[in-house]
């Protein structure tokens, strides 16, 4: 008989697995160099549904056909400019608040009564420009309250400028920053499940049931010596609430309004912009989440096709 391995159960890449501290989480714009002008847009998850479409997929069995795909729908009210920063070195040199600010970001966040309002007009001193957006969550039904993050822009430091310039103090559409067709990631916190045991939570194997100590739990915690219970040791904790990345999500369809998108279960209307992404997403309705461009295109997804035709609810 051959001997019988096991591999370690749960990736060490994910950790400590304890609930993320804040819901949207920060993101590496600059190992993201692709988009129009924005490379990331705030979305809230509202749930997911059923799509009729054809498959205009070169070389697909499927090909001309009309197939049901499953969608993840997506609400993005539009996006307003908090701040902007300016880099040197990889830190921020100097940050200038846009103004003019809604009612409910000034119950969020304590806005200093002075504050630098215009922009510096040499910008040979500075590496990188990043913007501080929030978002408009008002115009929906899911809370006031709005969210903010930060921002990478695309291109170089002269079409940054301009593009701040241009878009301080207005509503920026996520129809300005993603077309139909495009690839995307999502990043976000996934649902919480609370208190697990390491079955569960790491995939352990049940043991035989004549097993003296426990039969959803590991056989050893570890060798006597070092005589304690390293981190490595898969234990009962919190799961869920982790921040993850889904990547390469093909958007099926964007736009302002649809009249089939009333009423969902545990989130409601669908007031403002939203997109349709092919498959699940991370979360629970309502959840925010980031919408970056893709990191590393995939070829699969990228040649997939759909047109849309209804969606099944």
């Amino acid at each position: 008989m051959p001997t019988r391995k096991s591999p370690r159960k749960g990736s060490l890449q994910f950790w400590p697995r304890k609930r993320a501290d804040k819901f949207l989480p920060s993101v590496n714009w600059g190992a993201i160099n692709s988009g129009k002008n924005l490379k990331g847009f705030i979305c809230y998850k509202a749930g997911m549904c059923s799509a009729y479409v054809t498959d205009n997929t070169p070389n697909s069995l499927t090909k001309g056909k009309k197939i049901t795909i499953p969608v993840t729908i997506l609400e993005c009210p539009t996006m307003k400019i908090f701040s902007v920063r300016l880099y040197k070195n990889f830190k921020v040199a100097n940050e200038i608040l846009a103004g003019n600010f809604d009612k409910e970001l000034k119950s969020k966040i304590k806005i200093p009564k002075k504050y630098e309002k215009k922009l510096p007009g040499n910008f040979e001193d500075f590496d990188d420009v990043k913007i501080i957006f929030y978002s408009n969550v008002k115009k929906t039904n899911i809370k006031k309250t709005p969210d903010m993050v930060e921002i990478g822009l695309v291109g170089n430091l002269d079409e940054k400028i301009n593009f701040v310039k241009e878009n301080l103090n207005k509503e920026i559409s996520v129809m300005n920053v993603f077309e139909k067709g495009q690839i995307i990631d999502l990043r976000g916190l996934t649902k919480g499940k609370g208190f697990q045991g390491p079955v569960k939570r790491f995939g352990l194997n049940l043991k035989f049931h004549k097993s003296e100590k426990g039969v959803r739990r590991p056989g050893s915690l570890g060798p006597w010596h070092p005589a304690r219970v390293t981190f490595r040791a898969p234990m009962a904790g919190q799961l869920g609430m982790f921040t993850r990345a889904i990547y390469n999500n093909k958007i099926i369809d964007i736009g302002s309004e649809n009249k089939n998108l009333k009423s969902i279960k545990n989130f409601g209307d669908v007031k403002t912009d939203y997109i349709l992404v092919k498959g699940s997403v991370q979360g629970v309705p309502k959840r925010p989440l980031i919408i970056t461009s893709p990191l590393r295109e995939s070829k699969k997804q990228k040649k997939y096709n759909f047109e849309l035709v209804e969606i099944k609810r």
